[in-house]
């Protein structure tokens, strides 16, 4: 459902949600955040909840930081003690802690359903049409897109000739030091796609006259609905939250 939107008001309600997990200050609202967030990732797009939970690990550790220094170290702003003093989690160095390890965790979440539910394609195309990305940019991104799934393909390939050339099967899974020597190869291979990127889009004349965009996302009615109920149900999570 979230994956048929437009892009870029799916955006705009994100980064909403995101500067209101940043600004508000209050366990509550961010653990209904991570609630909200995981809820539409597995009732609406059906993933996993074994995907969505490996997706919170690296939030929560980078949220654990926060936590062990908040009550170990006790080095959190005034301003956050301040908050946390009034909340009913006991010292004000664990609450502040426990805010700010929710918060690490609902603006990592919100960002995964963004991610998870918008095609990178769709998403380039509609900022070409709807917010003028100069199509230098668009296209580069483009190249980028195809660009990552080559560069796998062409480690494994380089993987496969040093195994055949010694006599021995690969590693299923390479080494420090192999990983390393595919460092430079793998750089000269980009360097050569992206210099054909470039003469290609030269070629192309990508210059800033008009453009027709194929298969551009286009508004609809249900974009609408989504940011009218996103956006009142983050204006009634900051009511409760004060």
């Amino acid at each position: 459902m979230l994956s048929r939107l437009h892009p870029l008001p799916k955006l705009v309600v994100c980064l909403a949600w995101v500067t209101a997990s940043i600004l508000v200050f209050d366990a509550r609202f961010q653990a209904a955040t991570i609630l909200i967030a995981t809820a539409a990732l597995i009732v609406l797009e059906r993933k996993s909840p074994f995907v969505v939970a490996a997706l919170m690990v690296p939030f929560a550790l980078f949220g654990f930081g926060f936590l062990t220094t908040s009550v170990l170290f006790r080095e959190e702003s005034d301003f956050a003690l301040r908050m946390a003093g009034e909340a009913p989690l006991g010292s004000a160095a664990f609450s502040a802690g426990i805010v700010l390890f929710l918060r690490a965790v609902a603006c990592g979440m919100v960002s995964a359903l963004f991610a998870l539910t918008t095609d990178p394609g769709g998403f380039i195309k509609a900022l070409m049409a709807n917010w003028r990305l100069s199509p230098r940019i668009g296209y580069a991104l483009f190249s980028a897109l195809h660009l990552v799934p080559d560069l796998a393909v062409q480690a494994q390939q380089i993987r496969l000739a040093r195994a055949m050339r010694g006599g021995r099967p690969p590693r299923r899974i390479p080494g420090p030091f192999e990983t390393a020597s595919l460092v430079v190869p793998l750089l000269a291979y980009a360097i050569r796609r992206a210099s054909r990127a470039a003469t290609a889009m030269e070629v192309r004349g990508l210059d800033g006259g008009p453009r027709t965009i194929t298969a551009a996302p286009r508004l609809r009615r249900g974009d609408g609905w989504f940011v009218l109920s996103a956006l009142g149900l983050l204006g009634l999570l900051i009511v409760t939250a004060s």
